[in-house]
């Protein structure tokens, strides 16, 4: 049995705003008065990043704002499908969310026809949260927060951003990381990017049947 979870399509949304109403996304969840919410959207460039993040780490010509997630910097623009997960996890047990949502976007991945893999963290290294190529390049960041059972922030899946802007700072706090999005994935196949109604059509479907 799946996660009966209800789907949002919105377009883009400044960063600062989307903050905002996942503010009000999380108290309505909290109080009762929503149901489990799934948030696609997609962001002007901005590079976000958790309060573990080194200073060294960020950009000095992308703008950066620090958020209340888990993970280290990223890298949102357009041509990026970023997914936020408001859903209350108390009536369903433990229940690792990160994992969850790693297993659903490979599978989500694998339906469109793009091989993708989670990866486990070594004791004591930078975590390898996300979603990877099987030859370990990430095309999905996972960053997320819990609050009073309720969880907030999500994934940032690259479709078809501007890859150069990753080069302007250490993504993910792993130095050696290399980010790939699906057009890149694509072309190495000899075939075409999904859309991105494609795309969203196939997370949503791919999260919804993950119990």
């Amino acid at each position: 049995m799946g996660w009966p979870i209800k789907r949002v399509d919105l377009g883009e949304v400044g960063y600062q705003q989307a903050l905002a109403d996942m503010s009000t996304w999380v108290a309505q969840r909290q109080q009762g008065l929503a149901e489990d919410r799934l948030f696609l959207l997609s962001h002007p460039p901005i590079v976000t990043y958790g309060p573990r993040t080194k200073p060294e780490d960020l950009p000095a010509d992308l703008p950066v704002v620090q958020v209340d997630r888990g993970g280290f910097a990223t890298y949102h623009g357009p041509g990026q499908l970023v997914g936020y997960l408001v859903v209350d996890v108390k009536a369903r047990g433990p229940v690792d969310i990160v994992r969850w949502l790693e297993t659903g976007l490979v599978a989500a991945l694998a339906n469109l026809g793009f091989p993708a893999v989670r990866r486990e963290t070594p004791k004591g290294e930078s975590s390898l949260a996300g979603v990877w190529t099987p030859d370990h390049r990430k095309v999905a960041s996972i960053g997320m927060r819990i609050r009073r059972g309720v969880t907030s922030h999500g994934f940032a899946l690259n479709v078809d951003p501007d890859m150069s802007a990753f080069r302007h700072f250490v993504a993910c706090g792993l130095a050696d990381v290399t980010m790939v999005s699906l057009a890149e994935l694509a072309a190495e196949r000899g075939r075409g990017t999904p859309s991105d109604a494609e795309v969203r059509d196939a997370v949503f479907a791919a999260l919804s049947e993950e119990s």
